[in-house]
């Protein structure tokens, strides 16, 4: 728990570095202390809201302590004897737990936002996205996540897939909006899928996919992931392709590009290179001014619609603050438009529940780019219904059981541009 409040990796990359280190661990072991875990970075606000009311210090140590007494009910007596052999309790600490005996982790005078555990500098923008059903979305952030794959058709088909997850007694099923998409409906070790050793099958959430699938990408077209980090839509694109065509995948992080291009290889896809740029304005993007059919800007936000998924991120202010991000956002998006050739699409996206990072930002460069226009959501794909805009793709974890995600699609007019060069 201490290393993931210090460090700037996410847990999950934290706990996959300690697992390794620790090889004895079963399955089972692994199971509880990731359960434990992802326990304490969900009910994290209101632990250190109760610790607060008993005057003691936020530390990690009375966290978990302060979990046990209130969410798993154990009595003073039986923590002393669990944490007799290592580190055992001070008598202040078998007090607290004392305290706490019998409580509820909700308690009626925690602020709302407290018991919805979202952090003060998201609150006033999330009350604005959502007014009245604020609660409701903030608490969908709190479950934990479903687990969704993505089936590769280069290798497989989904429904290959399914009858190998029934015969290795997994039951699943498919997803509800994503065309190759699948639900597992019980927790499991991801050791027990092959298909992600062999390629068939990737790790990827269905509101994701989604994204993906907006984009269109044909067998034969010329497509850009303008910020492709680890390249899970990166495969998605090249898959959609089967191997026909040419994308090209963009980063400013040499070590996202470089796991980008073995997951690739393991996919068996041949049809995309990773490029490096220095900035959102490599001197690349100039000399490939209006050569492609595609181009897909997953811009990097605030995250807050990954939340139920990486509940540590919420903890996590954005670096820049929310206007310097939202100032990034456009500078990418406006220099990522200039690859877009002419009857072009041009798809931008985030994982951000925010109006500031998406309808608004969309608003603002179609404001400043006249030769693009809005593709409605539609017209794109009939087999998404229910988003919460009419033109644009927009999911929740309450209202669709995904991630947050957010997805405009623009076409670039054949006409010339009149005004700001896109």
């Amino acid at each position: 728990m201490a290393e993931v409040d210090r460090s700037a990796r996410p847990a999950d990359a934290i706990t996959s570095a300690y697992f390794r280190t620790r090889r004895p661990l079963n399955d089972e072991d692994r199971g509880a202390i990731l359960e434990r875990l992802y326990a304490l970075l969900r009910h994290r606000a209101r632990l250190g809201w109760w610790l607060a009311r008993l005057g003691r210090p936020d530390t990690h140590r009375n966290r978990l302590l302060a979990w046990m007494a209130l969410a798993e009910g154990q009595t003073p007596d039986l923590v002393r004897r669990l944490f007799s052999a290592a580190a055992p309790l001070t008598e202040p600490e078998h007090k607290l737990v004392g305290e706490l005996q019998g409580a509820a982790i909700d308690h009626p005078d925690m602020p709302e936002e407290v018991r919805l555990e979202c952090p003060p500098w998201a609150v006033g923008p999330l009350r604005q996205r959502f007014g009245a059903a604020f609660a409701d979305e903030m608490s969908a952030t709190l479950a934990p996540p479903p687990l969704d794959l993505r089936v590769n058709p280069f290798k497989a088909t989904r429904a290959s897939v399914l009858r190998g997850l029934k015969d290795l007694g997994i039951r699943a099923e498919v997803t509800k909006l994503a065309p190759q998409g699948i639900r597992v409906a019980e927790r499991l070790s991801l050791a027990r899928l092959p298909g992600l050793k062999t390629g068939e099958i990737e790790i990827q959430d269905e509101g994701s996919q989604l994204v993906a699938h907006l984009v269109d990408a044909r067998p034969g077209e010329q497509l850009v992931d303008f910020c492709a980090g680890a390249g899970g839509k990166t495969l998605a694109l090249a898959a959609q392709m089967m191997n026909k065509g040419h994308i090209v995948a963009c980063d400013v992080n040499e070590t996202r590009l470089k796991r980008c291009a073995e997951r690739l290889r393991r996919a068996g896809l041949h049809n995309a290179e990773t490029r490096l740029l220095t900035s959102e304005t490599d001197r690349w993007i100039k000399r490939h001014k209006g050569g492609f059919d595609r181009v897909l800007v997953d811009a990097p936000c605030t995250g807050t619609g990954t939340w139920r998924r990486n509940p540590d991120a919420r903890w996590r202010a954005p670096e820049l603050g929310v206007q310097a991000l939202v100032a990034l956002q456009q500078r990418i998006l406006a220099s990522a438009a200039r690859l877009v050739k002419p009857g072009g699409r041009l798809v931008y996206a985030t994982c951000s529940m925010l109006s500031e990072e998406n309808e608004d930002q969309v608003a603002a460069f179609l404001a400043a780019h006249p030769a693009f226009s809005v593709v409605p959501l539609q017209a794109v794909t009939p087999i998404v219904t229910g988003s919460a805009h009419r033109d644009y793709l927009s999911l929740t974890p309450a209202r669709h059981g995904t991630d947050g995600f957010f997805a405009a699609v623009l076409r670039r007019e054949v006409a010339a541009e009149a005004g700001p060069t896109a």
